[in-house]
């Protein structure tokens, strides 16, 4: 079958003949049917050699939806023929945290070296990927694959993030969404599909904006260096309840530190490599919360496709074949994605 694999530290994905997958024991052979590209693919092919964590050659796709193919021995709860969305943030399936269903918070994955799909794990850009347990398949019951995969990741997380803060988003309040990619611009269509809050969009491309307006935004700007001033103006010089920062720049966590009102929040979702100082006297108003979180749990992805099945929430994709996998990877990292790359492995 074919793959997008990460095979040297430094090179570029390749697209290559790897054997079919045989499911385990308790595992899930998928056929896939759509896979999201993601900024955090990139940054992890960025990191210099003695950073990083993961065995080459890696499978890529932490997005991944498909049909149920095989079932290994033992394999319950799921049959051949479903279509499934994949729960990427795999844990040890015994703690508190994990029987909660939050297995993005599970202790112990790290230590027994359980890692995500396309992110240590063979993942979803290629033909076929074996999933570890069928709770970590969720039905699609009837959404489009193409447009079911990017809400794994780049719906769910946002979705985890803005949950966390709605008991701040009430009427009259003011969310910013910092960066209008391939989260950002899922993140929009939540705040108005969750809260009442007036949602302010910002970013460094017309287009994105123009996207972000699009999508529900009831304000957008240029982020720049008078981005936060604005926000200030919009907001009567209080500031924004909530920031997240999809980008997670320098730059940009400079403009959501300055835009964010007395105790409101910042989260960081994004990767950018910026730090945050936190501290009393650090520069942020008085009794601000900030978080940086890590995708949602297993009951949120349901929601975030529940969402999707009612038409709150979509995804802007653009479509690629599997051969054209690394061309998009190079469109991703020159900006030039408008929402999210998705890959169709089977034509």
């Amino acid at each position: 079958m074919k793959a997008v694999q990460y095979r040297t530290v430094g090179s570029a994905p390749e697209v290559v003949e790897v054997p079919v997958p045989e499911p385990g024991p308790g595992q899930v052979l998928l056929k896939v049917t759509a896979a999201g590209l993601c900024h955090s693919d990139l940054a992890v092919m960025s990191w210099p050699q003695e950073q990083f964590p993961y065995p080459l050659p890696m499978t890529l796709g932490h997005e991944g939806v498909g049909t149920v193919a095989a079932l290994g021995s033992g394999a319950t709860g799921v049959t051949e023929g479903d279509e499934v969305a994949v729960y990427g943030p795999w844990g040890c399936g015994l703690c508190r945290a994990c029987a909660e269903g939050r297995e993005n918070s599970c202790p112990h994955a790290a230590g027994l070296g359980i890692m995500p799909p396309g992110l240590g794990s063979p993942g979803a850009l290629a033909e076929y990927m074996v999933v570890d347990s069928p709770r970590h398949l969720v039905p699609l019951n009837g959404l489009d694959p193409a447009q079911a995969a990017p809400l794994t990741d780049a719906g769910l997380t946002p979705y985890h993030a803005i949950r966390a803060s709605l008991p701040k988003l009430v009427p009259g309040s003011t969310a910013v969404v910092v960066g209008v990619g391939g989260l950002g611009h899922i993140a929009v269509q939540l705040l108005r599909a969750l809260t009442p809050a007036r949602v302010v969009a910002l970013d460094v491309g017309k287009e994105k904006l123009e996207l972000a307006r699009a999508v529900g935004a009831h304000e957008t700007l240029l982020s720049d260096g008078e981005a936060a001033a604005r926000v200030r103006e919009l907001t009567d010089g209080i500031g924004a309840e909530v920031v997240l920062d999809f980008v997670g720049a320098e730059a940009t966590l400079a403009v959501a530190a300055a835009s964010v009102a007395v105790a409101g929040d910042v989260t960081v979702v994004g990767i950018g490599g910026g730090t945050l100082p936190v501290g009393f006297g650090g520069g942020l108003p008085f009794d601000v919360s900030v978080c940086a979180p890590y995708w949602g749990s297993r009951r949120e992805l349901i929601e975030v496709l529940e969402l999707a099945r009612h038409g709150l929430v979509s995804s802007h994709v653009e479509t690629f074949s599997i051969e054209d996998a690394p061309r998009a990877y190079e469109r991703l990292h020159a900006g030039e994605v408008g929402g999210r790359a998705v890959v169709l492995p089977q034509g």
